[in-house]
């Protein structure tokens, strides 16, 4: 049920990523991306709780890494993809 979650309140800005030596805005950018990928990735009938848990990891699993502003678009959709098929594995922590 996806309709039921906004992605919008998930999305991020520069003033909150931390210190990422000038590249703040990029930082941002990379993980609204993948907030975005992995929300339109998501099957229609997801169960609401577990699209908002895996929406929250992509925060704590992205926000201190380094090659976060590197990444390209095929490795951010290769990443949702493989996270929505290890769904349990990834929420065990979140």
């Amino acid at each position: 049920m996806k309709e039921f979650v906004d992605v919008h309140d998930f999305l991020v800005s520069e003033a909150v990523v931390g210190d990422w030596d000038g590249e703040e805005e990029l930082v941002a950018e990379c993980l609204n991306e993948i907030f975005h990928l992995l929300y339109d990735m998501a099957e229609e009938d997801i169960d609401t709780e577990i699209l908002e848990r895996l929406l929250t990891m992509v925060w704590h699993h992205w926000i201190g890494r380094p090659e976060l502003p590197e990444l390209e678009t095929d490795e951010m959709l290769d990443w949702c993809q493989h996270v929505l098929q290890n769904r349990e594995q990834y929420l065990e922590d979140y």
